[in-house]
C-alpha cells in the first residue's frame, strides 16, 4: 500500500488534467529574473504558435517578479506545452505550468484602481 501512495505522489501533472479546455494561455511560475518576452516566446514557439507573452514586472526593481502569462493561437498547443515543459528548465529555473482565466481577471483591476482614485 506504501508503494501505491508514492507512486501517486510522483504524479502531479495529472493535476493539470482537468484545465486543458479551458484556456490557451498558460500561467508560467518560477521564471528567472533575467527571463524576457522573447526568451519566453523562444522557450515555448517549440509546443506551438505563441501569440503573446507578458511578463509580470517588479516596478521597484524593474526584473520579472517570477512570473508570467503565455498565450498560444490554440488550447491543443497550449496543453501540449503544459505537458511537456511542467518542471522543466527555461532560462536556468525549473518552471511550473498551469491554464488560467487569470488574465482576464487581473485586466478589470487595473481600471478599477485608477476608477477609485479619480472618483
Amino acid at each position: 500500500m506504501l508503494n501505491h501512495l508514492l507512486y501517486r505522489s510522483h504524479t502531479p501533472s495529472l493535476l493539470f488534467s482537468r484545465t486543458f479546455s479551458s484556456s490557451s494561455t498558460l500561467f508560467v511560475k518560477g521564471i528567472s529574473f533575467s527571463s524576457t518576452e522573447e526568451t519566453l516566446t523562444q522557450a515555448f514557439s517549440q509546443y506551438g504558435r505563441v501569440l503573446g507573452v507578458d511578463v509580470v514586472m517588479d516596478e521597484v526593481r524593474c526584473r520579472p517578479k517570477g512570473f508570467a502569462y503565455v498565450t498560444f493561437s490554440s488550447k491543443e498547443e497550449a496543453a501540449k506545452a503544459l505537458l511537456e515543459l511542467n518542471g522543466q528548465l527555461v532560462d536556468g529555473r525549473v518552471v511550473i505550468l498551469d491554464t488560467t482565466k487569470a488574465v482576464k481577471q487581473n485586466r478589470p483591476d487595473s481600471k478599477r484602481k485608477h476608477a477609485d482614485a479619480g472618483g
